[in-house]
């Protein structure tokens, strides 16, 4: 691979910012030690029933740095790719897996988006692009 996109990137400190916490926080046992809420009483895996829930406003945002090494972070920087503009499909891809989230999580419930984020900034500094998502739904259970 090193010949055609040249060397991999070399390891280097991230910067991050600190983790946010939940809006809601996770479902807590009396002792306050934080439960898993997919397994029933037999460890057995199920879905958990939210009908009981009243609806809400839920945000979810996440981030990630992809080291791309020069080569690749040149070529894509100056949509040289041979396929095409690598961060347009990188963003419909974001788009369409947070649309298809529930198909691909077990357990996870079939949530209504109203709104999906998914943005790309490349990062000269150390040839890597740093993607952020937001998805954004009203409704019983969150993203």
């Amino acid at each position: 691979m090193e010949s055609i996109f040249g060397e991999s990137p070399s390891p280097s400190p991230l910067g991050s910012s600190p983790p946010q916490q939940p809006v809601q926080p996770a479902y807590e046992a009396e002792d306050s030690q934080p439960v898993l809420t997919h397994p029933d009483s037999s460890g057995q895996a199920k879905m958990v029933d939210v009908s009981p829930k009243e609806d809400s406003k839920r945000v979810a945002i996440s981030s990630c740095r992809v080291l791309l090494g020069q080569k690749v972070f040149n070529l894509v920087a100056s949509n040289e790719i041979a396929k095409g503009d690598v961060l347009t499909v990188a963003k419909i891809a974001g788009i369409t897996g947070a649309k298809q989230t529930s198909n691909l999580i077990p357990l996870c419930h079939n949530i209504n988006l109203s709104h999906v984020r998914v943005d790309l900034t490349l990062n000269e500094e150390d040839s890597s692009v740093v993607i952020e998502g937001e998805a954004t739904t009203s409704g019983k259970t969150g993203v």
